[in-house]
């Protein structure tokens, strides 16, 4: 029932909730800040364009292995403090790559390491969220999350170039650094002490290998938890089209203000469905929405078969984000709730690992494709690949979730 629901307010009520929002908004922009200032420093270093793209690289890639391998400490340790050393370790580790006559190679190996630490903290974050957030007021605050990152990430990028243009690419990194002892502060006074989900105290040698282990047969196991994976994975294939922007609008005819549209369509498209799906999907109906809404996000990409022009483009990428933002929300958040506490944050990380190297790989291999085909016939072929599989993954989630109602209702915390 409507009066049932959950607003915003409710959820912002939480003063855990409030800290946690705070650091994660924080230092999200500081880090879009930091992507734009080491771009421009780079290059002007080395007047080399791959070596700046393979600098922003690096400040992605390197969380698969840390997804991998150390998102388990937020099993072993209390989350709230793995959130806050990485937030130091990560401040710590960007003062010194702002540090004036920094060797190249040092330098893409600090970034690389700031990529790193940013898994466990990720992996701890999502894993406290339920305890901080009961029932429907988990999924809305998921939601709100949503629509802050892909806000700061927009006014991240956006701003980014023009602080740059008072601001030396040091000193950028220089308040990218203070972001995280802001949002390290944030957690330690925001946030109330856990003991650790797992007992076992300080990972043994081998350790690490064995708790991914764990988390993989965790997801393995369970024919529901199996597919909220793939919906999750495929949720982050359909947004090829970003990685893909440049030459997809070339193709059209747009110029370089409409690859920055292009960009822009879905972190817009992904704030609204954010914002329409927790405010106004009824709480005991969202589970039950997954597969229509998997195989429905797939539909607007497969409309670039025909070559679109700009503005239906952007309002195909609109649609597709919001309707993929509305699956990725409630699929975590049942993921979240359907896997055992004591292996939460590892297997968390495995699928956040998972999605990271998809968005990584799939505009490279996509790119390889599309200068045979051509970039609208790819992005099209995606949306085929992504029917394909959503339709028997939505099928096995209706029958997982029939099949143990009660149960998934309890696990979805709703």
């Amino acid at each position: 029932m409507k009066a049932d629901r959950v607003t915003f307010r409710a959820v912002f009520a939480v003063r855990e909730f409030r800290a946690m929002w705070a650091a994660e908004g924080l230092s999200q922009a500081g880090d879009q800040l930091a992507r734009v200032a080491l771009a421009v420093l780079v290059y002007h270093r080395t007047s080399s364009a791959a070596l700046a793209g393979l600098t922003y690289a690096l400040t992605l890639a390197p969380s698969f292995l840390g997804g991998v391998f150390l998102s388990g400490l937020a099993d072993r340790f209390p989350r709230r403090t793995v959130m806050v050393v990485a937030d130091l370790v990560r401040a710590a580790l960007i003062a010194l790559v702002a540090l004036p006559g920094m060797p190249f190679w040092v330098l893409c190996v600090l970034v690389g390491l700031v990529s790193f630490a940013q898994a466990p903290f990720k992996a701890a974050q999502l894993a406290l969220l339920p305890d901080v957030l009961e029932g429907d007021k988990y999924v809305v605050g998921m939601g709100i999350r949503t629509i802050t990152m892909q806000t700061a990430q927009m006014l991240g990028f956006a701003g980014g170039g023009a602080l740059l243009g008072w601001l030396s690419p040091s000193t950028a990194l220089v308040l990218d650094a203070a972001t995280f002892v802001a949002s390290a502060l944030f957690m330690w006074f925001g946030v109330r002490y856990r003991p650790a989900a797992h007992r076992n105290g300080s990972p043994a040698p081998g350790a690490f290998a064995r708790s991914a282990l764990a988390g993989a047969r965790v997801i393995w196991q369970d024919k529901g938890v199996r597919t909220l994976v793939v919906f999750i994975w495929l949720s982050s294939l359909l947004i090829v089209y970003e990685g893909l922007a440049a030459p997809y609008t070339a193709e059209i005819g747009g110029g370089t203000t409409a690859v920055g549209l292009i960009l822009a369509a879905d972190p817009f498209g992904s704030a609204i469905g954010a914002f329409l799906f927790t405010r106004f999907v009824a709480a005991d109906r969202r589970a039950a929405l997954l597969g229509p809404l998997m195989v429905a996000s797939c539909v607007p990409l497969l409309f670039c078969l025909l070559k679109p022009g700009l503005v239906p483009s952007i309002a195909l990428f609109v649609v597709a984000g919001a309707l993929g933002t509305a699956v990725m929300i409630q699929a975590t958040a049942s993921f979240t709730r359907g896997v055992p506490d004591d292996n939460r944050a590892q297997a968390l990380g495995l699928a956040q690992s998972g999605m990271a190297t998809i968005q990584g790989l799939s505009p490279l291999l996509a790119g390889v494709v599309a200068d045979a085909a051509g970039t609208a016939r790819v992005v099209g072929l995606v949306g085929v690949v992504g029917v394909l599989v959503a339709v028997p993954a939505a099928v096995a989630w209706h029958h997982a979730a029939t099949t143990d109602p009660d149960g998934w209702s309890s696990k979805a915390g709703e």
